[in-house]
């Protein structure tokens, strides 16, 4: 049994989000960043935690700010305003709870092949 593959999504210039794993109680998300690219500002009612994967990322959580690393990972409550800057190409694994039901969760079509 394979599991699902989910379709990708582009929230912001530069940011490609793919929902890894997804319940109604927890979202698993990767977010792909290019250098300078920017997670805009924003808030939601959802507890994250982020986990620098690779690159390297200015976060501003509640107007504090941080510099996070590869294997750096940060909790953000929910309510919080937050958003990042991304200052060196890298992915971002984020954990939502309970899951955010405005992420799509679309499958990917895996039906097709090129050959």
């Amino acid at each position: 049994m394979s599991l699902p593959r989910f379709a990708a999504a582009n929230p912001d210039p530069g940011v490609t989000r793919r929902v890894l794993a997804d319940s109604p109680e927890l979202m698993v998300v990767s977010f792909q960043f290019e250098t300078g690219a920017v997670g805009k500002l924003h808030s939601h009612p959802h507890v994250q935690s982020t986990f620098v994967a690779s690159g390297r990322f200015q976060f501003s959580r509640d107007g504090v700010i941080y510099d996070l690393n590869p294997g750096d990972s940060l909790v953000i409550p929910g309510g919080v305003e937050h958003g990042c800057r991304c200052l060196e190409a890298g992915e971002l694994i984020d954990n939502f709870t309970p899951r955010r039901a405005d992420f799509p969760v679309t499958p990917e079509d895996t039906s097709l092949t090129t050959g």
